[in-house]
Order: structure tokens, then sequence, then C-alpha cells
């Protein structure tokens, strides 16, 4: 069957009743043209997906009573790591200070590594992370 069909569409193409259109100044060149509704959902999607977390991990660098304490560890962490998101997060009674938005355990664990030489007491916890900006 499909031996038949592709012979028929040879036919077709050979006697002229199939062919592509094309111009004389062809470029090369595609123009692709879509709806404004196409781009209107598109922008919808990308707005849902900056407000949605991800499963992933972090690293917690400081847990404690003391608020004061939690943001003097937040500050020095941000002084050493700019690039890296430090989050303070109060969970009654303790004050939490987790850093990074890693997807996989083995990215976390790395920056763990990397952070214990100036916070010993760091660790690994699972959590929503934000969702990657590139």
């Amino acid at each position: 069957m499909s031996r038949i069909f592709f012979i028929l569409i040879i036919l077709l193409v050979d006697k002229g009743i199939l062919t592509a259109q094309t111009s004389k100044a062809d470029t090369g060149k595609v123009e692709f043209v879509q709806s404004d509704k196409i781009k209107e959902l598109e922008g919808k999607h990308i707005q849902i997906n900056e407000k949605a977390r991800i499963k992933g991990y972090r690293v917690k660098i400081h847990f404690g009573a003391d608020k004061a304490k939690a943001k003097e560890i937040k500050a020095q962490f941000i002084a050493k790591y700019p690039d890296v998101p430090a989050y303070e997060k109060y969970d009654q009674p303790n004050f939490n200070i987790r850093v990074g938005d890693f997807r996989t355990k083995l990215e976390a664990y790395k920056f763990l590594k990397q952070v214990q030489a100036d916070f010993p007491a760091a660790f690994l916890v699972q959590d929503d992370i934000e969702f990657p900006k590139n």
C-alpha cells in the first residue's frame, strides 16, 4: 500500500500536478507567521512558570531562635557568595537560612562541600526551589 502511494506521489510531482510554492526572489529565509492568540498564550505560560516552584535542594547554613544571629549569618553568606540566592524562613521557633536553588542532589552536595569551611554546621535539605531564570 505504501509503495503504491509513493509511486502515485512521484507521478503527480513528475506531471506537475503537485508543486511546491517558490518565488523568483527566493532568499532561503523562512517567515514564521503566528496569530496573536498564540503569542498571548505563550506570555501566560511564561508568567505561570515564573511563579511556579519545583522540587530541588538547598543548603541549610543556619537555624536557631535568635533572629539577629540569623540575619548576621545571612549577611556573611551574601558577602562571600553574592551570586547564590539566600532565603530566610521562620519555622516557629527557629529562623532558617537556606541557600541556593539546586535541581539535583549532586549539585547541592558540591556546593555544600564548598561552603562547609565557612559554615561547618551546613547540611542538605530538600525544598521547593525557584524556577531557573535561564
